[in-house]
């Protein structure tokens, strides 16, 4: 019964499928004991994926993500004798007016905690496709170093505006660059930042999130690679698991070779947000986070059953 804090349905996500409770159904299918909900927030029109402008206004957009938290509230109460729900969001951390919008979302909603998450770099996404990898890649000065010091500055940036409880696919700049499985090797101003981030996430005693959907989209490793993982393991760092699905069949995907590499990378806890855990940070008063062993986590009966 392991756990997720990050997901996305077609339903309130223009490139995701499925509906929000056909999410839920299939979690609580797989033996799930939490699993978040955790959408991406609105944004302004500049700042809209291909799928969303021909369907959506800023308004529409906006509508859509209250629409979310109505609904996943209805859900966390439909499903609570099957499955622990969580609800969150994910954030972006895009130009200047980000800030406003999330701060806005942050005093409109309750949440139990939320993803603080990169997506874009001189505001170009850089993981959507390759073409907007290369335009990005080309506004930072031409090389991946270049883009990668960029990536890690604006996530700082981030970091220290938001102190997210957890931080979402930390290395996610690596998934379309030229060497993705490279652990950043032979980039001295990258491991400075790589390390100064996580020194700082740390300080706030925040959460990085291990997540799966590297393995499905190719990538030899997980979110964050091993040698970031290990360098926040020797700072006393905190880990949490994370599908990030964007359907119903990518629930739980990836997750026995996820628990192999914990275990390869020597992480000894696996920390998820508990609603009846003590609560540390006063902007959620209602959720906490609590752990269990590696070694426990490996002896769940939803390993065997998702084979």
């Amino acid at each position: 019964m392991p756990y997720s804090h990050h997901s996305h349905s077609g339903q309130f996500c223009g490139h995701a499928k499925n509906s929000l409770e056909e999410i839920v159904q299939i979690a609580i299918a797989k033996g799930f004991h939490t699993f978040s909900l955790t959408e991406h927030i609105p944004r302004p029109i500049e700042d809209f994926y291909p799928e969303e402008e021909t369907e959506h206004t800023e308004a529409s957009l906006a509508k859509l993500f209250d629409d979310f938290t109505l609904e996943a509230a209805r859900l966390r109460v439909a499903y609570s004798s099957e499955i622990r729900l969580l609800i969150g969001f994910e954030s972006e951390w895009i130009r200047p007016s980000t800030l406003g919008i999330i701060q806005g979302i942050l005093a409109k909603h309750s949440f139990d905690f939320f993803l603080g998450s990169v997506h874009h770099t001189h505001t170009i996404p850089i993981d959507f496709d390759r073409a907007g990898y290369e335009r990005a890649r080309a506004k930072a000065g031409g090389t991946d170093e270049r883009l990668f010091e960029d990536y890690f500055d604006s996530q700082y940036e981030m970091l220290e505006a938001l102190q997210p409880p957890v931080v979402g696919h930390f290395d996610l700049i690596r998934l379309l660059s030229d060497e993705p499985d490279a652990e950043f090797k032979d980039m001295k101003g990258v491991w400075e930042r790589i390390q100064r981030n996580l020194e700082y996430i740390s300080s706030y005693d925040g959460i990085l999130e291990l997540n799966s959907s590297a393995l499905r989209k190719g990538l030899a490793q997980p979110y964050p690679c091993l040698a970031v993982s290990q360098i926040f393991i020797r700072m006393g760092g905190r880990f949490t698991m994370s599908d990030d699905s964007h359907g119903a069949d990518q629930v739980g995907t990836n997750y026995a070779r996820m628990l192999a590499f914990i275990q390869q990378a020597g992480i000894k806890q696996i920390h998820y947000a508990d609603l009846e855990a003590p609560r540390k940070d006063s902007r959620f008063p209602t959720a906490g986070f609590s752990s269990i062993s590696v070694d426990d986590l490996a002896r769940l009966p939803f390993w065997s059953k998702n084979q």
